[in-house]
């Protein structure tokens, strides 16, 4: 487990679930999204001065229903690898009592706007991922 994660808490929505009030698994990928950018707002200050982050795969094992009465969630995130260009982010996706929904990994890439192409992660953004690696 990393030293430093990032936590946040996300509520289970009306329209998240199915008749059989299960959430369904396109909106657990909403759930990663929501706490990655509310990481990478919180860790890099959101900032798109040279750029973006897109992701570039996602890897999810879906362990544990979520309930419309799961909530609220905790996502926990940390940095499983820093590269040239990419970076890897972990999720992981409890329910209310603890127990763990999803386990994910995204494959981020730094992303020039103007250039619509990938370009090297700058030396402020590598210190400040790295406060959040973990490499298992």
């Amino acid at each position: 487990m990393p030293t430093k994660t990032f936590t946040c808490t996300l509520q289970v929505r009306w329209g998240d679930s199915d008749r059989l009030g299960h959430v369904n698994n396109t909106r657990f990928v909403e759930y990663l999204q929501e706490g990655r950018v509310q990481f990478l707002n919180a860790v890099l200050g959101g900032s798109k001065q040279r750029g973006a982050a897109v992701v570039r795969k996602l890897t999810t094992d879906f362990l544990h229903p979520i309930l419309d009465d799961s909530g609220p969630l905790t996502i926990e995130l940390w940095i499983t690898r820093i590269g040239t260009t990419s970076y890897g982010v972990r999720h992981v996706v409890t329910d209310r009592d603890g127990t763990v929904c999803a386990d994910a990994e995204a494959l981020m890439v730094a992303f020039d706007l103007e250039t619509s192409a990938s370009r090297p992660l700058d030396e402020r953004e590598r210190g400040l991922l790295a406060e959040y690696l973990v490499t298992e």
